[in-house]
């Protein structure tokens, strides 16, 4: 079961992944971008937290689209 700091801990560090990807010029190490997507995917939030999240904090979260 996922906690809750380490679910903002895989959101924060999702963004800064996704921060140096962006920046980056090449990746050169091949499993690299797998093997930390798949590490930060372990705790990152599924469509029923960000469900609850829009419920306590409409202003801030939306509900996921139910595709």
């Amino acid at each position: 079961m996922t906690k809750p700091e380490e679910r903002t801990k895989a959101v924060v560090e999702t963004r800064d992944f996704l921060r140096i990807l962006a920046a980056a010029d090449e990746i050169t190490i091949p499993g690299l971008v797998q093997a930390v997507a798949a590490g930060l995917l372990e705790h990152y939030p599924i469509d029923a937290d960000l469900g609850l999240s829009a419920s306590a904090l409409p202003s801030i979260w939306a509900y996921p689209n139910q595709n």
